[in-house]
């Protein structure tokens, strides 16, 4: 169950500071330290900036995020919001893609761009089904074999969805 706590802040940035990034991956109140820290991880690799929607399952001062995290907490920028509609409000001027195990689209039958928002849902629950009705025209899945699972790993899905959409960009700023 998530908790609302209050986050320390020497980690978070401005959503200013990172306008820029390539892709925004957007994980909507994650429950999982490990998988926060992994995805954190993947940002500093890759220079994507990160936003934590609140309420998180833990602190982002946690001994495992920071353990999944490494030491690259420096090299990206961590955004946080408040809750989901306030997320939605700040960045109702920005392309967003839902990932949703009920999507109908896959995530490589569309054209990603700079700037784009690729957002996720905790891990037990995902995104609001009714975030995902409403914005069907933006819901995306990645593709499973039907009946195996119920969903992917979500660091192992931000991971497929951002180097997907990096690909077609191009791998701007990688090497």
């Amino acid at each position: 169950m998530t908790r609302s706590i209050a986050q320390p802040h020497e980690r978070v940035t401005q959503f200013v500071d990172v306008a820029n990034a390539p892709l925004h991956l957007v994980l909507v109140e994650p429950e999982i330290p490990p998988n926060t820290g992994n995805v954190a991880r993947l940002c500093a690799a890759t220079g994507c900036a990160l936003h934590l929607v609140e309420p998180l399952g833990f602190l982002i001062a946690d001994r495992e995020l920071k353990r999944a995290g490494l030491d690259y907490w420096h090299a990206l920028g961590v955004v946080m919001h408040p809750s989901l509609e306030a997320f939605l409000a700040q960045t109702a001027d920005r392309r967003r893609w839902f990932f949703s195990t009920h999507a109908t689209r896959t995530y490589a039958d569309v054209r990603f761009e700079p700037g784009d928002m690729l957002v996720f849902g905790r891990e037990t629950k995902g995104l609001p089904r009714e975030l995902v009705a409403s914005e069907a025209e933006r819901a995306l899945r990645i593709p499973m074999r039907p009946q195996s699972v119920r969903s992917i790993n979500l660091s192992t899905a931000v991971g497929i969805a951002a180097y997907g959409a990096l690909a077609q960009l191009g791998f701007p700023g990688l090497a």
